[in-house]
């Protein structure tokens, strides 16, 4: 009797669950499951004990062939519902069942620096023959628990972020493999040192050039929480999971321009969740993650036994295939792959067939080679290049030589001259000792009888008494601007926001916006300008040539209506993208310049920009010059095009990690409003970031904070004032001042060379 109460009792917790998943949804297959469960909980009663189970048997047959129906079923929503049910397996639960042995590292439950990020030693037993291994791994993943409120829904705050990257590190000391576990809705929006978009791009830099193998599983990907521990040689998906520039509710108050407390319709929602290609059958055609692992029916829970064993297979299947393609000689690793694939088909059990996951320092070098390489290739499909034939013929011949030439220069030539010239200095150091030691005593008679004074230099004496000159090729001075903006046609007056706090009065427009750039006279205060401005008054005149300009967002999930908004927005701001990259000169500087433009679609990031800011980066890296990264103003990832535009932050922070390997000197500059996944990414990986004052700087805009934490930030809360006191970025500039700061950073931060270190 226990027996049947137990099976029944799972029964209606089915139930429950997949009523939970299909919503309010009216479903016939939905319907008849809850009439023949009551009809039998009438029946039950006249039974005798063998009726009562056979017709529980019946039942129970009878669920798992409405729920196959119903998986059948599903649509990109009702996954989103699945990956976020209580039931849904856990971090814990494969800890459990998929591992042999581990230790939970630095917390215990709520007590921990962040419950919603969870860190394990762990190993898992395999054999050879007669002999056993255990292999060591180490475990970081989102914990969203069963349920459990301290966990954040998985959502990592910045010091979550942080514990991960210093245990991926000690992984990378230790020289074991890391598997990670992405199970976030996205990173919780909070700014307190280190922020959360500072952490972000710390994690993703670090990860670009992790020296172990690195698997990822993705079950809920998030925007940038996923991609904070989501950087992989190999990623492998749940096939109920969902991979997302932005929750479908985000996306639908987007598309629905909701405000305040509104709530997207139902079927705005829905909408949106197909069309931003969202899940792993999605996800694995445009090729962002390498395999899917089948789930049961609605989705795994932790009594599904059978799943936890096919996601062990897996793990030691791909963090096998990783070790040996980048082990020993090229003819010999090929080999080992197709014969392991061959004996994959015809059933390998993985246990038994061991492979080592430590590796020599050749084959780290191969591993992080290989992974920017496959990195680089991602999401090219996605961006429309219209550049002729015979311009990109024209270019392919220029890199080469621009390549020879550098490697020639710098690598060889310049490198001897270093050395030879060390040498001499080291000569003349000892020569110069050796002859003041001997005109020593002379020098001493001398000074006795002309007297010291009359031997000091009087350029030298000049030089100290008189005041320094202005120098006019550092700084352009005020009023004196090439360019002007439009406004300052406008005959009108215009108030400071700062009017009431330090009393600015009302400024004339062709003063405010000619003579004065845009700043306040007063009080300081940057009102925004056009990116021409930065264009013609920080780059020498006539310097500035642009390139793949011909490369040109588009419209890859094929949405509605975005394809003519996109067309206004090429035709409004005269750009195909919101990226523009040229070369350019600052006082004879040459450096490579990538411009983020918020007149087109708010500066933010799709394929097409993605592909411009990694070519500008290797175009900086071929030529041996400064890359600089000016923010006119970004909104982020563009979330028409879903995971073709949140692919784009570990590419571009891997083209970043590569330039500045190589010795590259990277500067990124803040205007206006900057925030989200290119914050979080290849901007807020540089070591050198300032701001234009009374810009914004940010990992989420005040809205999003307020609507995804219930509390609203306080006031001037991504100013860069307070940037800069959190430490996000390293200065700040006055708008009319750029160009000398500018200069003067390149000529103290890069040196003499202005490149390599």
């Amino acid at each position: 009797m226990i027996e049947i109460e137990k099976r029944l009792q799972r029964l209606n917790e089915r139930l429950a669950y997949t009523c939970d998943i299909f919503a309010d949804k009216s479903n016939a297959a939905l319907g008849l499951l809850k009439s023949r469960l009551k009809d039998y909980l009438l029946q039950s009663a006249s039974m005798d004990l063998g009726e009562q189970r056979r017709a529980l048997l019946d039942l129970e047959e009878f669920f798992a062939a409405s729920e196959e129906k119903l998986d059948a079923d599903l649509t990109p929503m009702d996954k989103v519902r699945i990956v976020r049910h209580p039931q849904r397996i856990c971090l814990r639960d494969i800890l459990e069942n998929v591992y042999d042995n581990y230790t939970e590292i630095g917390s215990m439950d709520e007590h921990s620096i962040d419950p919603s990020m969870v860190i394990a030693r762990a190993y898992i037993t395999r054999t050879r023959g007669k002999r056993t291994f255990n292999q060591s791994v180490m475990i970081i993943g989102h914990e969203k628990g069963h349920g459990e409120d301290f966990r954040n829904g998985g959502s990592a705050k910045p010091w979550g972020n942080a514990k991960a990257l210093h245990y991926m590190q000690v992984a990378e000391t230790e020289n074991i493999p890391v598997h990670t576990f992405v199970f976030t809705p996205g990173s919780y929006p909070v700014e307190d040192t280190p922020g959360a978009a500072q952490q972000i791009a710390a994690n993703i830099y670090a990860m670009a050039s992790l020296r172990v193998p690195v698997i990822s599983v993705i079950s809920e990907g998030g925007s940038g929480g996923a991609e904070a521990i989501g950087l992989a040689d190999r990623r492998l998906m749940l096939s109920h999971g969902y991979y997302s520039v932005i929750s479908p509710e985000g996306a639908a108050a987007i598309e629905g321009r909701l405000r305040g407390n509104q709530r997207a319709d139902a079927d705005l929602v829905e909408t949106c969740a197909t069309r931003m290609k969202i899940t792993a059958a999605d996800n694995l055609r445009m090729g962002y993650i390498d395999h899917i692992i089948q789930e049961p029916n609605l989705g795994a829970r932790p009594f599904h036994y059978d799943f936890f064993r096919s996601l062990r297979q897996e793990l030691l299947r791909v963090t096998d295939e990783v070790s040996i393609s980048v082990r020993g000689l090229p003819p010999i690793r090929s080999l080992r792959l197709r014969s392991r694939r061959k004996r994959a088909g015809r059933g390998l059990d993985f246990e038994k067939a061991y492979v080592r996951w430590n590796l020599p320092p050749s084959a780290q070098i191969r591993l992080v080679n290989k992974r920017h390489s496959k990195y680089r290739v991602l999401s090219r499909d996605a961006a429309p290049d219209n550049t002729p034939v015979s311009r990109r013929f024209s270019a392919v011949w220029q890199e080469t030589g621009w390549s020879l030439y550098s490697h020639f220069m710098h690598d060889m030539l310049q490198k001897r001259r270093q050395k030879v010239a060390e040498y001499v200095d080291e000569v003349k150091s000892e020569w110069t000792l050796f002859f003041e030691r001997i005109l020593s005593p002379w020098n001493k008679l001398l000074d006795k009888i002309v007297g010291a004074s009359e031997r000091v230099n009087r350029e030298t004496m000049r030089k100290l008494t008189e005041l320094s000159e202005w120098d006019n090729n550092l700084v352009q001075r005020g009023g004196n601007w090439i360019y002007v903006s439009s406004r300052a046609r406008e005959d009108r007056a215009v108030s400071c926001p700062n009017s009431q706090v330090h009393g600015c009065l009302d400024l004339w427009a062709p003063d405010l916006y000619g003579e004065f750039a845009g700043v306040c006279p007063n009080c300081g205060h940057h009102f925004p300008m056009e990116y021409q401005w930065y264009l013609h008054n920080v780059f020498d005149q006539g310097s500035i040539f642009e390139f793949a300009a011909d490369v040109e967002s588009g419209n890859p999930l094929h949405m509605e209506e975005f394809g003519s908004k996109l067309e206004e927005a090429k035709r409004k701001s005269g750009h195909k993208s919101s990226c523009m990259v040229f070369e350019a000169r600052i006082n004879d500087a040459r450096l490579v310049v990538a411009m983020l433009i918020a007149d087109f679609r708010g500066g933010t990031v799709g394929a097409a920009e993605g592909e411009k800011f990694i070519r500008a980066a290797e175009r900086a890296s071929r030529k041996r010059v400064p890359f600089l990264a000016y923010t006119h103003g970004t909104a982020g990832i563009r979330i028409q095009e879903g995971t073709n535009g949140l692919i784009q932050m570990p590419r571009c922070t891997m083209a970043v990690r590569r330039y500045i390997d190589a010795g590259g000197l990277y500067i990124v500059c803040y205007d206006t409003n900057s925030y989200a996944g290119p914050v979080a990414s290849f901007l807020g990986c540089s070591p050198y970031q300032f701001g234009i004052r009374s810009a914004n700087v940010g990992f989420a805009g005040p809205g999003v904070i307020a609507e995804t934490t219930g509390i609203a930030p306080p006031p001037h809360y991504h100013n860069v004032y307070k940037a800069l006191a959190r430490g996000h970025i390293q200065g700040i500039w006055d708008r009319r001042e750029m160009r000398f700061n500018l200069s003067r950073a390149l000529l103290t931060m890069g040196g003499r060379n202005l490149y390599y270190r």
